[in-house]
């Protein structure tokens, strides 16, 4: 659990402070999108980002100048394979709430996007798809896309699809989110990992010791 994606959705939860990021992450993925790229569209600082100062370090530096620091938000980052991750747990992605508003983050032809956004303060949880065709296609946490893509196969493989009305009773519906409620983010993160073939370790996650920047809100 160290590893893989899973973690995330296990300590969804988890109140207990790190120099880190442990408890009630968002993670933003891309694909066919150069990493230093999808980061500036993201907001990065062009000097932070070439410094790959780790987040625990970066914590005790001031933010950018010129800007209101209370709008900054803390993202670690890094590669594997083919994919660029974003982690942040400050209440959600900045991806997810800029995409609308910021045209530097809506996707282009042949980039794949997939977002897991927690919006701490904005229930649902929910994740965002893109396939490479630039459509952004919009799941909670306990459904799919409906598009019965790849991502969908491995959200219900793993268990994060729930019943849902009309396919259940509100009565039904309601007692099995009562009873496996509090599992369905390590659902989601198993699947996102099974579906990525992705791995984020937990440990250097933590301690604070991948590469991180500021990103101004949106």
């Amino acid at each position: 659990m160290s590893n893989g994606l899973t973690w995330i959705g296990v300590h969804a939860h988890t109140a207990t402070p790190v120099p880190g990021m442990r408890s009630g992450i968002s993670l933003t993925l891309a694909r066919g999108i150069d990493p230093d790229e999808f980061l500036i569209n993201l907001g990065a600082d062009l000097d932070q980002l070439a410094a790959r100062t780790p987040l625990a370090e970066l914590r005790s530096q001031p933010t950018p100048p010129g800007h209101d620091p209370t709008r900054y938000a803390y993202a670690m980052y890094g590669s594997e394979g083919e994919w660029t991750y974003v982690l942040e747990n400050d209440h959600a992605a900045t991806w997810a709430t800029g995409f609308r508003r910021v045209p530097s983050m809506r996707p282009g032809p042949g980039e794949e996007i997939l977002c897991a956004s927690r919006n701490l303060y904005s229930p649902p949880a929910t994740i965002l798809h893109v396939e490479g065709d630039e459509v952004i296609r919009r799941a909670e946490f306990g459904t799919t896309t409906g598009h019965e893509s790849a991502l969908d196969a491995a959200l219900t493989a793993a268990g994060a699809d729930f019943p849902s009305i009309p396919d259940a009773t509100a009565e039904e519906v309601t007692a099995y989110y009562e009873q496996h409620g509090a599992c369905l983010p390590t659902l989601v993160f198993t699947a996102l990992g099974a579906y990525t073939e992705l791995s984020i370790d937990q440990d250097a996650a933590q301690a604070g010791n991948l590469p991180a920047v500021h990103l101004l809100t949106p």
